[in-house]
């Protein structure tokens, strides 16, 4: 692996702090109460949406073709590939469409998304890239990782099952080659910028799971 294995490497006490978080080990030994798995999904559907943006924002500046092919698809997918798996889970849940819309985002979820298109709207592929890079990534390792643990809650077990899936680490393997090969052609300055969205995302995803847990809420005066 090129200058991915390197910022892998830079978010390594994330993904331990990750993977030992109560949300992700409750998927597997059953103790993650519904409701908090209820308000990280419909908090998903909306973050997915934004990220649907951002992937969007990204395309537009792709120095390939194939790129700019790639994350469009990638953003429609977003909205409706992983929406139908959200879908079920509200079905389960007695939610409709309309009410996970008109949800308000989390103060995390809302600084998460917020960064996100900040940096695609604003900043260079490259940068964007790597921005964009751990939600795709820290998902498909946690999915396999939890996979292995397996889970006796067959809704749990679905969600763990998506994210494991050989169809979508073909996913997150198009785009990790995608951010190799344009890491090759960077200077070290612009290198280290893509290293620092990596590392500030990467803990955005950490953060994400545990606001899921606690069912943040903004204070109220």
């Amino acid at each position: 692996m090129g200058f991915t294995g390197e910022l892998w490497k830079s978010i390594e006490p994330t993904y331990a702090a990750i993977l030992r978080h109560p949300f992700l080990r409750g998927l597997t030994d059953g103790s993650l109460p519904r409701e908090s798995f209820k308000f990280y999904a419909v908090q998903d559907a909306l973050y997915l949406r934004e990220f649907a943006r951002a992937l969007s924002l990204a395309g537009a500046r792709a120095p390939q073709d194939d790129w700019i092919i790639m994350f469009n698809e990638h953003a429609a997918g977003a909205l409706k590939v992983e929406r139908s798996l959200h879908e079920s889970f509200f079905q389960d849940f007695g939610l409709t469409q309309e009410a996970v819309a008109s949800t308000p985002l989390a103060p995390t979820n809302l600084a998460y998304t917020s960064y996100l298109l900040a940096v695609a709207y604003g900043s260079p592929f490259h940068e964007a890239l790597a921005a964009l890079l751990p939600c795709y990534w820290i998902y498909w390792e946690v999915g396999k990782e939890l996979e292995r643990a397996g889970s006796a809650d067959p809704l749990y077990k679905r969600w763990i099952g998506t994210y494991a899936s050989e169809e979508f680490g073909s996913v997150v393997r198009a785009v990790l080659s995608a951010a190799d090969q344009v890491a090759a052609g960077l200077r070290p300055p612009e290198r280290e910028a893509m290293r620092r969205h990596f590392v500030t995302t990467s803990r955005y995803e950490w953060m994400f799971w545990d606001m899921g847990l606690r069912r943040e809420t903004w204070p109220s005066w």
